[in-house]
């Protein structure tokens, strides 16, 4: 007797295993599944935080050394170009985010600053000082 209850729970058992094969395939006209689009995927860093205040430092130097030169400086935007294009490639939302903050560094000073003073003589070369002591933290702890 127990002997037929564990051939009945074994064959129970076989007929049920062959049975979850065929019902985890998938229907024959289901339409295919797409794998996700990558050209918005965020591959995060642990330096990211690092290097969006180094965006908005550029921002801040980008404007004040305009603000206080005699001749249009555009080294501080090309270097925020080459930032983005080494940090950000396929990364829509990330090269985003930087350029956000470059652009929060520059209108937070423009906002305060309408002519050239000793204070934002001051600010500049604090941001100045900031932003390559950030730059060289980030790259003797990750790399280059």
């Amino acid at each position: 007797m127990i002997h037929n209850r564990l051939r009945q729970s074994l064959l129970i058992c076989i007929g049920l295993a062959a049975a979850f094969p065929a019902a985890a395939q998938p229907a024959a006209n289901a339409p295919p599944v797409q794998a996700p689009d990558n050209a918005d995927a965020e591959r995060p860093t642990p330096y990211d935080e690092q290097i969006s205040r180094l965006a908005e430092i550029l921002g801040s130097i980008d404007y004040l050394r305009n603000l206080c030169s005699a001749t249009r400086e555009d080294g501080w935007r090309g270097d925020m170009q080459q930032l983005l294009d080494t940090e950000t490639k396929g990364e829509q939302k990330r090269k985003e985010r930087l350029t956000a903050s470059f652009n929060r560094g520059y209108r937070s000073f423009a906002s305060v600053y309408a002519n050239c003073t000793p204070q934002a003589l001051v600010a500049e070369e604090r941001y100045r000082n900031e932003g390559a002591t950030l730059a060289t933290e980030i790259t003797a702890r990750f790399g280059n």
